[in-house]
């Protein structure tokens, strides 16, 4: 099915695999415990934002190699891909997308870019030349907050975005079938 073609209202597709599914609750998680719960600078913080990273490098590698809506090619943001998505809202159509829709593999990048960002601004604050540095810290807290507010829009327009096509978005992130209602 291409992104033009909208599927029967009963159709029920097999869309993430059970790898995507994974990766993506675990690195909720991770974000959640790291936000929330967890002690800024704490060795648990620490261990839990290196995992964000070991799962998003992961995720990067299934994005080459994984299932078919797994893979980069079969979703990634052109801008091609980019403009005819724009123009069908434009016109007030919404096409179907058997895996992500452009702007929705454009908040998959940006979410795992900034986990990267963070992992990274965080290790460097353990090492000798970076270590308490002040400007490091701010930035990492900006990415921080860049994050839960990118995650928030996220969740949102999953939500949003399955009431205006009719799929249950959320679900299918469960159980790996998207289903129109």
């Amino acid at each position: 099915m291409t992104a033009a073609s909208a599927p029967h209202a009963s159709t029920a597709i097999k869309v993430w695999d059970p790898f995507v599914r994974l990766f993506h609750w675990s690195l909720v998680t991770c974000v959640i415990l790291n936000l929330f719960i967890l002690e800024d600078g704490k060795t648990a913080h620490e261990w839990v934002g290196y995992t964000a990273s070991s799962l998003v490098v992961a995720r990067l590698i299934w994005g080459f190699v994984g299932t078919k809506h797994a893979r980069f090619s079969d979703f990634f943001p052109t801008p091609s891909r980019l403009s005819r998505h724009v123009s069908a809202l434009k016109r007030g159509e919404h096409l179907a997308y058997q895996g992500h829709n452009p702007f929705g593999a454009l908040m998959m990048l940006a979410l795992m870019a900034l986990v990267l960002a963070l992992g990274a601004t965080g290790w460097m604050q353990t090492t000798d030349a970076f270590f308490g540095k002040e400007w490091l810290m701010e930035l990492h807290e900006w990415l921080a907050n860049g994050l839960l507010i990118s995650a928030g829009l996220h969740g949102a327009a999953a939500i949003a975005m399955g009431r205006i096509e009719r799929v249950h978005l959320v679900r299918a992130m469960v159980t790996g079938v998207k289903q129109h209602f």
